[in-house]
């Protein structure tokens, strides 16, 4: 008969508890894939790398379904309208008086949004490497589902409106890395509006920046770059204000992806892994469910594995016995 830490930790090992223990293939390769390791800097480069590249390319593959767009657009201003909220044309007016300021909105439009991006995960990945993975899984949930809105919902920005005067500040001003440009329209899907990853990418920056950053200064910036990212997109007539709103609904699809497969909200995750990442790490055939472990853990856990922790619990268990000898 089994003593209750013999049976644990059998339950542990198999990761259900009873039964023989799952087929090793899927159930091994999922495993590895949920554990909090330290990222490799030539693999994260070259999947930002492939990744961007192939957003890039289905964005703009899209079809451009002028006509759709604009009936899109007309329908989005209209219901802003019935709202009390079509601000947009009265910012975008204003700030086109005073030309510093919308030369200015208009580079931070064209650069910043990569610029910080890209930024935000380089400190992830040197300070917080044990959080980076599932921020950066966040990251990409978040882009892969907005390429959905782009194919299925076609949206004119303000800029291109037929029948209403927005004023497209990139060609008005000629800014260099405008999407009105010759050279971008030719490469950019320009109806492709809704939702805003402007707003998306520049939340998830925001947030990220907030927990984790430790200079309240810091956390300032932080906090303020997503309200002015909107207030620049909308001044540049590049985005509703509704666009915004769809980038949040797509930056939450992404938390829900994250937090789901690694079983806590990111920055609640370790921010040190407790090893490296290799090949050949004695893992269980299944975890529990929503878990990430350690090596150690692993190693302690792993099936034909006799661990520190294994021993003592053993002799835990056997001095009972040999004092009722």
């Amino acid at each position: 008969m089994k003593s209750p830490a013999t049976a644990g930790a059998t339950a542990v090992r198999t990761g259900s508890g009873a039964g023989p223990s799952p087929s090793p293939g899927p159930q091994r390769f999922l495993a590895r894939q949920r554990l909090v390791r330290r990222p490799l800097i030539w693999f994260e480069l070259l999947l930002i790398a492939v990744s961007y590249g192939t957003y890039s390319v289905i964005r703009n593959a899209v079809p451009e379904q002028e006509e759709a767009a604009q009936r899109h657009a007309e329908w989005i201003w209209e219901a802003e309208q019935t709202l009390g909220l079509a601000f947009e044309r009265a910012v975008n007016h204003a700030a086109n008086e005073v030309t510093w300021l919308i030369v200015t909105l208009n580079y931070f439009y064209a650069t910043l949004h990569f610029l910080v991006t890209i930024a935000v995960l380089v400190w992830l990945f040197r300070s917080h490497p044990g959080r980076y993975g599932a921020a950066r899984l966040v990251l990409f949930a978040t882009t892969g589902v907005a390429l959905l809105g782009y194919y299925l919902y076609p949206l004119a920005p303000p800029r291109l409106m037929t029948g209403v005067d927005f004023i497209d500040t990139g060609l008005v001003h000629d800014t260099w890395g405008s999407l009105s440009s010759e050279s971008m329209q030719t490469v950019s899907n320009q109806y492709a509006a809704m939702p805003s990853m402007h707003v998306g990418w520049s939340v998830w920056c925001g947030i990220t920046i907030v927990m984790l950053a430790r200079a309240r200064w810091l956390k300032t910036l932080g906090a303020l770059y997503p309200v002015l990212t909107l207030f620049v997109i909308v001044a540049t007539a590049n985005h509703f204000w509704l666009d915004a709103v769809g980038g949040l609904i797509c930056l939450a699809f992404g938390y829900t992806v994250a937090t789901l497969w690694y079983g806590a909200l990111w920055y609640r995750l370790p921010r040190r892994p407790d090893f490296p990442p290799r090949r050949g790490l004695p893992l269980p055939f299944a975890l529990p469910p929503l878990t990430a472990r350690s090596a150690g853990q692993e190693r302690a856990t792993a099936p034909g594995t006799d661990s520190g922790t294994d021993r003592a619990g053993a002799r835990d268990h056997e001095r009972p016995r040999d004092r009722t000898a």
